[in-house]
């Protein structure tokens, strides 16, 4: 018997919904997403309205959600956006029988652990399938860097945790990286691996080149960066992409070590967008370059995540395995 919810994916800028449907084997089919605005809508409840309305006045009698940022509480408030959700009113207010409620990276892991093969590119260590058993480290960087790890068991069955590993303290590797940690320290007393590796660090790292050639530039919105990094026209923002893509490298591997995991993913959009400087910057080399663990590191799958809807996959394969099984 099939399982209908509806499967949301908020941020501070978007609030992802579709229609998911869960097969009697555990196979999960998302239907069309729709992206609605979070400043357009008051509240979650008006931005459900809003999607039941489009909807043709009706949804399934269960909701689960992706959010970014910390889930438990009486009371989940939002980082870039002001809604907040009061979980013991979520059946009353949206009308709903059940619900889940996960972490927007423990959503990522469940799409980990159920997406098939196809959905992932690989970047480095030895080729095939991830391993079907023991731990696998997920991370991936956006606004911020959300880690998790994800645990599958001999008996095909998985478990999932969310981290706050994203906020471990940044270690410097070279003279450029040293000059990163100190550009950083002049606004944060701490500096975690989150202020170098996620999306707003470009701009830190771009800074930190500049004034290393002596090149005056001015501040500006990590987007343009990211963009004149990829598209060539700029080879100081390259230069910073490929800085970017070697901290990544090094914090993946860190993670992997402190998991004590057989295989590593990468996930997020920013991820896939720099998935082909990936592949040809330092990432491999840095991921591996683990002193006397180096040749451990070497055996270790690491793989890029390309499914178009991970929150929203994830967020109903969470679902699943809080109310029906796990069945992947």
């Amino acid at each position: 018997m099939n399982t209908q919810l509806v499967a949301v994916d908020i941020g501070g800028t978007h609030a992802r919904f579709a229609i998911a449907t869960i097969a009697a084997d555990g196979a999960i089919v998302l239907g069309e997403p729709e992206t609605l605005h979070t400043k357009d809508h008051a509240s979650f409840q008006t931005a459900w309205e809003d999607f039941r309305e489009r909807n043709g006045g009706t949804l399934p009698k269960a909701v689960a959600m992706a959010i970014a940022g910390p889930v438990g509480g009486d009371v989940i408030r939002f980082t870039n956006n002001p809604w907040i959700i009061r979980p013991a009113l979520t059946k009353e207010k949206l009308g709903v029988d059940s619900f889940t409620i996960v972490n927007d990276f423990e959503a990522v892991a469940h799409a980990v652990a159920r997406a098939s093969e196809d959905q992932f590119i690989h970047l480095t260590g030895p080729k095939g399938a991830l391993p079907a058993t023991g731990r696998l480290t997920v991370l991936g960087p956006g606004t911020g860097l959300g880690v998790a790890h994800l645990y599958r068991e001999p008996n095909g069955t998985y478990r999932v945790s969310a981290t706050e590993g994203g906020h471990v303290d940044f270690a410097p590797l070279d003279s450029i990286e040293d000059a990163i940690l100190a550009r950083l320290r002049k606004r944060h007393n701490r500096v975690s691996v989150e202020r170098v590796v996620a999306g707003p660090a470009i701009s830190d790292i771009y800074q930190t080149l500049a004034a290393m050639e002596g090149k005056p530039v001015s501040e500006e919105d990590d987007v343009a960066i990211w963009t004149r990094g990829q598209d060539g026209s700029d080879s100081l923002a390259a230069a910073a992409v490929d800085r970017f893509c070697l901290s990544l490298g090094s914090v993946a591997g860190d993670m992997a070590l402190a998991h004590g995991a057989k295989g590593v993913v990468i996930a997020g959009g920013l991820g896939y967008r720099i998935r082909d400087t990936l592949l040809s910057s330092g990432f491999a080399e840095r991921f591996r370059a683990k002193g006397r663990f180096e040749s451990m590191m070497s055996t270790l799958p690491v793989k890029l995540i390309v499914h178009p809807q991970p929150g929203l996959f994830g967020a109903a394969a969470a679902y699943a395995s809080e109310f029906l099984g796990d069945k992947s």
